[in-house]
C-alpha cells in the first residue's frame, strides 16, 4: 500500500489535492481511504489529509490514518509544514515540498521567527509552486503545481493523472490548473 501524507495551511488546496488522488486511484481499479485533519484551517492553520492507496486490485484498506514513521511520500504546499510532519516519513520515503513560506501566527506576532534553512533539513524534492501557479494564471493553482511535480516524481500515468484532476476542479478553472499541472511535472528532472 503506498501511504501519502498531505500537508499544508487552510485554503491551499490540500483537501482538493487529496480527492484527486483518490479519483486517480479508484479510475485505476484501485482501493484508496482518505482522512482530513483541519486543525485551524479557517484562520490559516495546519492541514493535513492521509491518503493511503492499494498497489494491486485485490488488496483492501480499511483505515486512512499515518501513523509517525509510517508515510511513503509526505507532499508538503509549505516549507513549515513539511518540518511539522516530518516524523511521519519513513525511512527511505519521498518528500516533495513547495517553496513558499506562510508565517504562522507566533511569526506574525513577533513572538517566534520562521525557521532558516529547512531546505537542507528536508531534502528531497523542492518545488517553487508559488511562481509555477503565478505563471499559470492564479496563485490558487499551486496545488496543481505540486500534483504535477508529485505524478513525475513517483511515475504515475501522466494522462490519466490530468483527467483525475480535471474531473475535480470547478470547470472554469480547468485550463489554467491543467497549465499548472505541467509546469509542475516539468519542473521536476
Amino acid at each position: 500500500m503506498l501511504s501519502i501524507l498531505i500537508a499544508g495551511v487552510g485554503g491551499q488546496g490540500t483537501l482538493l489535492a487529496s480527492r484527486v488522488l483518490g479519483k486517480y486511484a479508484l479510475d485505476n481499479g484501485f482501493d484508496c481511504k482518505l482522512s482530513e485533519v483541519h486543525g485551524m484551517a479557517q484562520r490559516g492553520g495546519s492541514v493535513i489529509t492521509y491518503v493511503k492507496i492499494s498497489q494491486s486490485v485485490e488488496e483492501k484498506i480499511y483505515s486512512p490514518i499515518i501513523d509517525e514513521g509510517g508515510a511513503d511520500v509526505i507532499l508538503a504546499f509549505e516549507k513549515l509544514e513539511a518540518l511539522r510532519y516530518l516524523p511521519y516519513l519513513k525511512e527511505g520515503g519521498k518528500i516533495l515540498f513547495s517553496s513558499q513560506e506562510i508565517l504562522p501566527m507566533p511569526v506574525v506576532a513577533g513572538e517566534r521567527e520562521y525557521p532558516k534553512e529547512i531546505e537542507k533539513e528536508l531534502g528531497g524534492v523542492e518545488v517553487d509552486a508559488l511562481s509555477l501557479a503565478v505563471k499559470a494564471g492564479n496563485s490558487k493553482t499551486a496545488n496543481s503545481v505540486m500534483l504535477g511535480a508529485f505524478c513525475k516524481v513517483m511515475n504515475l500515468d501522466k494522462d490519466k493523472f490530468s483527467s483525475a484532476l480535471v474531473a475535480c476542479i470547478p470547470q472554469k478553472t480547468i485550463e489554467m490548473n491543467k497549465k499548472a499541472f505541467e509546469y509542475g511535472y516539468e519542473s521536476v528532472k
